[in-house]
């Protein structure tokens, strides 16, 4: 069986895995703020922190800009749960919105989503592709858009509009007009869980470039006691000579990444761009220039003069059906020995989110993109050989299927 997705584990990834066991420190130390420095050099926002995972970046973030009951936060209908749970848990009203062609979110459908509750817009960067941040970026700083904006924190307050909070996950290493994802608006969260082009097996990343008059570097400071229960020191900063004494200035949170799992990011970002995107890319083209061939299927867009994806995940689109069919060709290609998935179902066809009251009729290009994609198999040991044998799986089963 072709496995779907799984981990990139070499000796080096090991080896420095094992050098942390050895170290004496194996929760927050050394390693992970290394890999902070690194992550921030890497995409060039002013400063980043590590986290347990990208849904605690994103929450952590929205409890830091003050989001709670009452407000609203914009988030696509196209996304994983983690997007719009974190809204939830902190009390918020969740605006699901459709999305484009290219799945990301629509920017028209968040500018007639937005009203004075309006705190927060979720971008997310499906399969690695980012999403149209100037024009996102442009539309919360516009005028008639930041006269609606009403202020209930001091945060809010210092920024006077929509925070834009992007939803990277998959997009580590995408570019959009020739910046890295991280660095394209006022904050981005990585996740770095197992299936990730870049992983530490669970984990995640705020990247902070707000700008002017709030000092990233400050805010760092904030978010590494609001992360860590309050406590104003780490263990790291407690084992320094006379330093135990510490103190718990709020009752904040257990987001911290170790260095255990830092250490496997350490070793993947060094070798990233020039290794891992590089094969993962090739994997993209290869089922692009296969799949072209047939009228029935729908390649996805990875990169114009705009954007390049981080080519996470290949979302083939099969024209002319719907799930009934998709699924029946899913369970095809499985039985030729080939994993596949579809990414994502959409939030409002969830038990959750339909009893909640959102409709899947009220995101029609959303359930559109849904009913006919498949994700296709993408890690960096993926052979040629194997590349072909999911292509002629999909093939096969697609035309017994038409």
């Amino acid at each position: 069986m072709i496995p779907f997705s799984p981990p990139r584990i070499d000796k080096k990834i090991v080896d420095e895995v094992v050098d942390t066991l050895y170290s004496g420190w194996i929760t927050t130390g050394p390693k992970t703020k290394k890999f902070e420095k690194n992550l921030t050099r890497y995409a060039g926002h002013p400063c980043t922190l590590c986290v347990s995972s990208a849904s605690a970046g994103l929450e952590l973030m929205l409890r830091w800009f003050g989001v709670t009951k009452g407000d609203e936060v914009i988030v696509p209908a196209y996304t994983y749960a983690a997007t719009a749970n974190v809204v939830e848990h902190c009390g918020a009203k969740v605006i699901f919105v459709d999305s484009g062609n290219d799945f990301n979110i629509s920017v028209k459908a968040i500018e007639k989503a937005v009203t004075p509750h309006t705190k927060v817009i979720i971008p997310v960067d499906i399969a690695g592709y980012p999403c149209d941040y100037d024009e996102i970026n442009d539309l919360v700083r516009r005028s008639d858009i930041q006269k609606q904006f009403i202020p209930a924190t001091p945060e809010q307050s210092q920024l006077g509009r929509i925070l834009v909070l992007s939803d990277a996950a998959h997009s580590i290493g995408g570019r959009y007009n020739g910046k890295r994802t991280g660095n394209l608006t006022d904050v981005t969260i990585y996740s770095f869980h197992a299936v990730k082009n870049l992983t530490t097996a669970e984990g995640g990343a705020v990247c902070l470039n707000l700008p002017a008059p709030f000092d990233n570097d400050k805010l760092y400071n904030q978010l590494n006691i609001k992360s860590l229960h309050g406590q104003t020191k780490d263990a790291l900063a407690k084992m320094q000579v006379g330093s135990w004494r510490y103190d718990i200035i709020e009752p904040g949170y257990k987001y911290n990444m170790t260095d255990i799992q830092a250490s496997i990011g350490l070793v993947e970002l060094e070798r990233y761009d020039d290794d891992m995107l590089v094969r993962r890319k090739h994997i993209f083209d290869s089922y692009t220039r296969e799949f072209r061939k047939y009228s029935w299927a729908r390649v996805p867009e990875y990169s114009n003069d705009r954007k390049t994806s981080s080519f996470h995940v290949y979302l083939l689109r099969i024209n002319g059906i719907g799930e009934t069919l998709r699924d029946t060709i899913i369970q095809k290609i499985f039985e030729k020995e080939v994993s596949v998935n579809v990414h994502f179902i959409p939030l409002p066809m969830m038990t959750w989110y339909k009893q909640s009251g959102y409709r899947m009729e009220d995101y029609p290009v959303a359930y559109e993109n849904f009913s006919g994609e498949i994700s296709l198999p993408v890690y960096y040991d993926l052979t040629d050989e194997q590349i072909r044998t999911v292509v002629q799986a999909v093939v096969d089963s697609v035309q017994s299927t038409l």
